[in-house]
């Protein structure tokens, strides 16, 4: 290929990306990338074709894309190929490559090989199922991987899955007066076997529905009382929302509170709290 046939092709490659035709972009970035892998300007081809596979989410292609937009890109300064590449790298289940990208990145990684479970704080995730979206509490066990500490809402999601998150945040909440960033799912990793459950209760005061999702917790399990949901539109939830005074339950009385537990010990922790005065349940069932 003639080196003003490629740039006549890079051209096409770039206008195809702001049309965001994201396949045809990366097909023609390949097309180049295959007579010049390594001209000055190829680790940003490499990038833009990996970045594309990732918005297709082709996790097959942005990790052999991506490492090659990595292996031209400069370590320690995060560098964007680096933060993909360990996206695609983690959901591809290459573990080694993904530890390098974080270190390549910036990020110090724990040491040992293998997956990587370490503790890198609360964040926030907005899981996207079919256009509902639902923002949960996660503990993160890498830059990109997070176990859910909520109970969702949104049907076939469940407390203690683990999702893969972007890297740009797109919101904020506190946490103890913390700022932590929201981000969007990128994919499901590992489903939860915990059931979801919705119970009615009724409480003489507050302290008594946080004492019902003490009870769960202290043996990792969820509960997520209906006074701790919050409604936002689209605009509030990428903006930033104090969790400190919302999460917690306003309410006494009447309401539903969504369970993560086997059923028969949901019923037990149930009983074990009604047996309190001015504490009662019933209709229990499955919610998904």
């Amino acid at each position: 290929m003639e080196k003003s046939e490629a740039r006549k092709i890079v051209k096409e490659a770039r206008e195809a990306w702001e049309a965001q035709e994201w396949l045809r972009s990366a097909e023609l970035y390949e097309q180049v990338l295959a007579h010049y892998p390594d001209e000055k300007p190829s680790a940003v081809w490499w990038y833009d074709a990996a970045l594309a596979h990732k918005f297709l989410r082709n996790w097959a292609k942005a990790y052999e894309l991506g490492r090659e937009a990595a292996a031209r890109s400069p370590r320690g300064e995060q560098d964007p190929a680096f933060w993909n590449l360990g996206i695609a790298a983690t959901i591809q289940g290459d573990w080694a490559t993904a530890r390098d990208a974080w270190e390549g990145f910036g990020i110090p990684m724990p040491e040992g090989t293998g997956e990587i479970n370490a503790s890198f704080g609360p964040a926030c995730v907005r899981l996207d199922t079919g256009g509902e979206r639902e923002v949960v509490w996660i503990q993160r066990l890498c830059p990109t991987r997070g176990r859910v500490m909520n109970v969702p809402a949104t049907e076939g999601r469940r407390f203690g899955e683990i999702v893969v998150h972007d890297g740009e945040p797109t919101g904020e909440r506190t946490f103890n007066g913390q700022s932590v960033s929201v981000f969007d799912e990128l994919l499901l990793l590992q489903a939860s076997e915990l059931p979801t459950l919705r119970v009615s209760v009724n409480a003489a005061a507050p302290s008594d529905v946080q004492a019902l999702v003490d009870s769960f917790f202290a043996r990792d399990y969820g509960a997520e009382p209906a006074s701790s949901f919050h409604m936002l539109c689209a605009c509030c939830s990428t903006g930033r929302v104090d969790w400190d005074t919302s999460s917690t339950p306003t309410h006494g009385g009447s309401q539903k509170v969504w369970l993560a537990a086997p059923e028969a010990e949901a019923r037990r922790l149930l009983e074990e709290w009604a047996a309190a005065a001015g504490r009662t349940w019933g209709g229990l069932q499955k919610a998904n």
